[in-house]
């Protein structure tokens, strides 16, 4: 079969993955009309925003809708008209951990994805290229196709691919300018195999025909979450080797240095921190879980569950260990947090260590003073609240202030903890910060990002993960 040369896509959802990937699209295809559609009317209005204040911050992503808005690219409320005028539709909705049925905790809610599914089934008039770009378990496509198939009307035709993607928020539009391979699965059939061509067309137009990989559907779809499995498990292999390194006297930055010369391990993800959060680590690692045990694999699931485990306890350990220092006891003293998203470059808080070290200081009876140069107050509000729902977001607000910068954060603080690695605060003036905060003035580094010794010699008291607490 000849593959369907694709003039126009739409996208439902127009979050992080659904907006950067399908902007990148627009931008290298200008041939292609790419519309991208959500529900949500205040995310679309961002996204076609004058200004350009768009919904979610990403170096580069403006500077790609600003080149490809209102040429090719479009924003719309429209979910018909988008999936009926498109050849392929990507389905890009939110799948997160379900809180309750079976499997909560664990298996991923499908919700979005079904309720997209029927939507273009009830919709389409013509034949589509069904893609999955959300992040789903082994066999989605399966389900998909037999609610599409079971609502289609006469002579419409669906094909599925999965399509994961594999960003990092911070780096998101480099990784799709040069992506180190995009991930096509479909199923074996002349069919699968001519929408896969279709697809991998599109991709074609930017990205080297080497790293474009056709596979089976399944294997697609595991693919995606193997991928973020084996990420995190070496950030909680080197986070249990620097417990280790504080009470030994050794330094995670040496350990982690030396053995990422051998060629087999590599440099990559083996920096020490306070631990992963974002949207896909800890969902995708739970999604894999629950899956080993759907299939009667308990040693399976317990193995990839202590990447988890170990993760929450690399955040509890930290914030014991701030309590610890400051004299066993933090009740009434004030805390800057520096940071909130779960890592730099991104205004995404999703799983951030900074909302449970926070909820462990609130929990101790401390102050918090919280500065973060990207996150929106508001978000910051909901993720405490959902963090602590018994305790009332007002008595919150009580303990919690937030600050313009990290010299307010930091201003008459018994201590500062960073927990958020933004290049910003590497560059703060830090004698200046020293003589308005209380003595002796801690400082806990979560992130690795600061010179200890050059802070040590300005008097601060500065502890370190991965390193013992007293600096020589």
């Amino acid at each position: 079969m000849a593959p369907v040369k694709v003039s126009k896509i739409c996208c439902i959802g127009a979050g992080y993955v659904g907006g950067p990937t399908c902007a990148v699209i627009a931008l290298k295809c200008p041939h292609i009309q790419v519309t991208i559609v959500d529900l949500n009317k205040a995310r679309v209005d961002a996204w076609n925003s004058p200004d350009f204040k768009l919904p979610i911050y990403e170096p580069g992503l403006e500077d790609v809708v600003r080149q490809a808005r209102g040429r090719n690219l479009f924003f719309s409320t429209d979910v018909d008209k988008g999936i009926e005028e498109a050849d392929l539709i990507f389905v890009s909705v939110n799948t997160p951990t379900k809180k309750s049925g079976v499997g909560a905790g664990f298996a991923a809610d499908l919700n979005y994805v079904e309720l997209a599914t029927r939507r273009i089934a009830t919709v389409a008039t013509s034949s589509k290229i069904v893609v999955e770009k959300s992040t789903v378990p082994c066999r989605t496509a399966e389900s998909m196709r037999t609610i599409l198939e079971a609502n289609s009307k006469p002579n419409c035709r669906f094909d599925i691919l999965s399509n994961p993607e594999f960003l990092a928020e911070g780096t998101a539009i480099q990784d799709l300018f040069k992506p180190d391979r995009v991930l096509i699965g479909s199923l074996q059939t002349p069919e699968g195999i001519s929408a896969c061509d279709s697809l991998a067309q599109v991709y074609a137009n930017w990205v080297p025909k080497e790293r474009l990989l056709t596979v089976g559907l399944w294997s697609s779809e595991l693919s995606k979450l193997a991928a973020n499995a084996m990420l995190a498990q070496r950030i909680s292999s080197i986070n249990a080797l620097s417990a280790i390194c504080e009470s030994t006297g050794a330094n995670i930055d040496e350990v982690s240095h030396a053995i990422g010369y051998d060629t087999r391990i590599g440099p990559k993800f083996l920096k020490a921190s306070v631990g992963f959060g974002g949207s896909c680590f800890q969902k995708d690692i739970l999604n894999l879980v629950y899956l080993s045990e759907s299939c009667h694999l308990p040693e399976v699931a317990a193995y990839w569950r202590q990447v988890v485990e170990m993760n929450e306890y690399q955040k509890r350990r930290f914030s014991k260990r701030v309590v610890d220092t400051l004299f066993n006891t933090i009740t009434g003293k004030r805390i800057a947090v520096l940071g909130f998203a779960f890592k730099a470059d991104t205004g995404d808080t999703r799983e951030s260590a900074a909302i449970t070290l926070i909820k462990d200081f609130l929990s101790e009876r401390a102050f918090v003073n919280v500065y973060d140069p990207q996150v929106v107050h508001d978000q910051i509000w909901m993720d405490l609240q959902e963090a602590s729902p018994l305790v009332p977001l007002d008595n919150i607000k009580k303990q919690v202030t937030i600050l313009p910068s990290a010299f307010e954060a930091a201003k008459n603080a018994d201590a500062i903890v960073i927990a958020t690695e933004w290049k910003e605060f590497k560059e703060i003036d830090w004698e200046e910060i020293y003589k308005h905060m209380n003595k002796p003035a801690f400082v806990f580094d979560g992130r690795l990002l600061v010179d200890a010794e050059k802070l040590t010699r300005i008097g601060f008291k500065v502890t370190t993960i991965g390193r013992p607490s007293t600096i020589i």
